[in-house]
């Protein structure tokens, strides 16, 4: 048998069945205004998650508390926004853009981390009420919620509903120590997170000031200088010299899968990187031009000085094709002609000055 409303939920849900084609507009246009800043101002979310509550369950919080709400009007997350970050930080930043976005009601509005105690173990987020800055009638005015969490605390979040914990108003002390135990160990990790992200934001701009100042032998080989070290646009020479061989056109593609082939020669800083270039960049425009003399090719890509770099130093190493294949193969993957393309290259490479004295050293 179906339970009987009481009138004054009827009333509010029959006001909130007239007002949901603006509630759907409303919750479009808050999101789009968001999604927008928060682009703007590249912040990475890990997700933002809008609605328009639901008549169901809109209906169980009036059977609950009904008597609160005198008009539709007074429930103010008919319109829910969820801005999840990856970093408590964020959340911070995120706040600042609702703020400039949108009219902040503070009185209604609540920072639940400040209120975090000692024997809380659910977790917590920041919670805005707002309403629109616009001169639009029908949406001026009406409120919506915005909650602003990291990623582990909307874990934590999930969970608690999931298990029942939030709403268990006696459990044994035991499984309250446990989760007040893993209550504090996301917290850390969330508090963690953000601090590495910070240092390692730092030690960035570090590197990215040695390789400035041209300090290359004080900065270790990592995926972050070498980065650096490429906006430095170190192959440019050898590359148009190559380039000129036929008049050729370069296109640029990314030089990070060359990271593993420089580290496995052993090359430990930008400092070795830089005498490696200096040291080969002729030998590896020798064998680009062997190569390139009895073609036509005029489109190539700015690959092209740093793989001949490569290849020359396999070659100088005494690997043989074999060195040549595990270039092609860390670049283009396991290919079934990598094989006799690195044979054919060997072989083409064999009457080239520094081939011709590695033989005879």
């Amino acid at each position: 048998m179906t339970q009987q409303r009481n009138p004054h939920t009827e009333i509010l849900l029959l006001q909130f069945q007239q007002l949901k084609p603006v509630l759907a507009k409303l919750d479009m246009q808050v999101y789009e205004l968001l999604a927008s800043a928060l682009r703007e101002q590249n912040v990475e979310t890990s997700a933002i998650e809008h609605r328009v509550k639901t008549e169901e369950s809109l209906a169980g919080k009036l059977e609950l508390k009904g008597e609160k709400y005198q008009d539709i009007s007074d429930i103010t997350d008919l319109v829910g926004v969820r801005i999840i970050t990856y970093y408590t930080d964020d959340v911070d930043k995120v706040a600042v853009i609702v703020k400039k976005l949108f009219k902040v009601d503070w009185s209604n509005s609540v920072d639940k981390r400040k209120l975090h105690q000692l024997n809380s173990f659910g977790y917590n987020s920041l919670h805005y009420i707002c309403s629109l800055r616009t001169d639009d009638e029908e949406l001026r005015g009406i409120r919506f919620e915005i909650q602003m969490r990291t990623a582990l605390q909307h874990v934590w979040s999930a969970i608690e509903h999931d298990i029942g914990y939030k709403g268990a108003v006696r459990l044994p002390a035991e499984f309250r120590r446990q989760f007040s135990r893993l209550a504090g160990m996301l917290e850390l990790a969330d508090d963690e997170f953000s601090r590495l992200r910070t240092t390692m934001n730092d030690y960035r701009r570090h590197v990215q000031a040695l390789v400035k100042t041209g300090k290359l032998d004080e900065v270790p080989l990592s995926t972050d200088s070498f980065r650096s070290f490429l906006d430095m646009n170190p192959f440019y020479r050898l590359n148009k010299r190559i380039a000129a061989v036929n008049q050729a056109e370069l296109f640029h593609t990314s030089l990070m899968p060359f990271l593993p082939i420089i580290e496995q020669f052993g090359i430990e800083t930008l400092g070795d990187l830089q005498t490696f270039i200096d040291q080969d960049s002729e030998d590896a425009y020798q064998l680009a031009l062997s190569q390139l003399a009895m073609t036509d090719l005029d489109i190539m890509s700015d690959s092209v000085g740093l793989q001949n770099l490569c290849i020359v130093h396999v070659l100088k190493q005494g690997r043989g094709a074999e060195g040549i294949k595990f270039i092609y193969d860390t670049l283009y993957s396991r290919k079934h002609d990598n094989g006799a393309l690195a044979e054919i290259l060997f072989n083409q490479a064999q009457t080239l000055p520094f081939m011709q004295q590695a033989i005879k050293g």
